[in-house]
C-alpha cells in the first residue's frame, strides 16, 4: 500500500467495548512513523499525535476534542503534503499535524491496540 501526497486516506475503525487506547500509524516502517494518532480513553479522553524518526519519538501534540465511543465505529479522513497532515476526525472537526519526516509518499500503515479495522480506502 502506498499513500501519496494529494491522495485521501479513509479508514474506519471500531474500538473494542473495553478499549483503553488504539493507534493509527503512517510512515516508512515501524521505526519511522510520520503520523501517529493515539486516542486514549484511559488517559483523560485525549488524542495524542506524534511522529517517530529513527526509533525516537518527537514532541507529543495533544487534542482535547475526543469524538470516540468505545464499541462504536469511527471514521478518519487523512490528506497530507510535505509540510502537514490534515486529519478529519469522526465528528467532522479538522486537525493539522506537521509532516516531520517531510516526505510525499509513505508505504507503512498499521493499527495497534484495542480496535479493529472495518475498512480502508485510498483515492
Amino acid at each position: 500500500m502506498t499513500f501519496k501526497e494529494g491522495q485521501e486516506f479513509k479508514i474506519r475503525i471500531k474500538p473494542k467495548d473495553d478499549c483503553s487506547s488504539f493507534s493509527i500509524n503512517i510512515g516508512h516502517d515501524s521505526d519511522n512513523i510520520a503520523l501517529h494518532i493515539n486516542p486514549r480513553f484511559e488517559d483523560g479522553n485525549v488524542i495524542v499525535f506524534n511522529s517517530l524518526s529513527g526509533g525516537n519519538w518527537g514532541d507529543e501534540q495533544r487534542e482535547g476534542n475526543f469524538p470516540f465511543v468505545r464499541g462504536e465505529e469511527c471514521k478518519f479522513h487523512i490528506n497530507f503534503n510535505n509540510e502537514q497532515f490534515y486529519i478529519k476526525l469522526p465528528d467532522g472537526s479538522m486537525l493539522n499535524f506537521p509532516n516531520r519526516l517531510g516526505d510525499v509518499k509513505y508505504k507503512h500503515f498499521s493499527v495497534c491496540g484495542e480496535a479493529r479495522i472495518i475498512g480502508i480506502k485510498i483515492k
